[in-house]
């Protein structure tokens, strides 16, 4: 599975899944982009992945390490999710997975090393979709 193939794979995964891997890219691998958020579990407690997700990624969203690098990049991923044409919380998989990928990169880096982290956030992507799938009975 390569990085530009991850949202064909998003619609095929249950809605725990997607739950479970939301949940990794923010509060795991956002730690490469220093946004380390902590969520309110109160407000998460009990609901279900088509209530969750959206007050997991509404929370997220609000933590921003550089405002005008995080307002780049969501327009960024909301422009490559919108081309994905999926719905529902697939869409909001992939846009979350292609927020937090393009957040790693840090200022300074060159076009080389920009296009290498953003590569191996894709990989593990791929890797961690890949591997919660598998444990939801889904095989890619």
């Amino acid at each position: 599975m390569s990085d530009l193939a991850l949202h064909e794979y998003l619609p095929r995964v249950p809605d725990a899944a997607l739950q479970e891997f939301i949940e990794w890219c923010v509060l795991e691998q956002a730690k490469a982009a220093e946004c380390n958020f902590t969520p309110d579990r109160s407000k998460l407690d009990n609901l279900p992945p088509a209530e969750y997700i959206p007050k997991l990624v509404d929370q997220f969203m609000k933590v921003k390490p550089d405002p005008i690098k995080a307002g780049l990049v969501s327009a960024i991923a909301g422009k490559e999710a919108d081309k994905h044409g999926l719905s529902g919380l697939a869409i909001v998989a992939d846009f979350v997975s292609l927020y937090v990928k393009y957040l790693i990169p840090k200022e300074g880096s060159t076009r080389e090393e920009a296009e290498e982290l953003l590569t191996k956030a894709s990989q593990h992507q791929c890797e961690k979709l890949t591997e919660i799938a598998k444990k939801h009975g889904v095989e890619f």
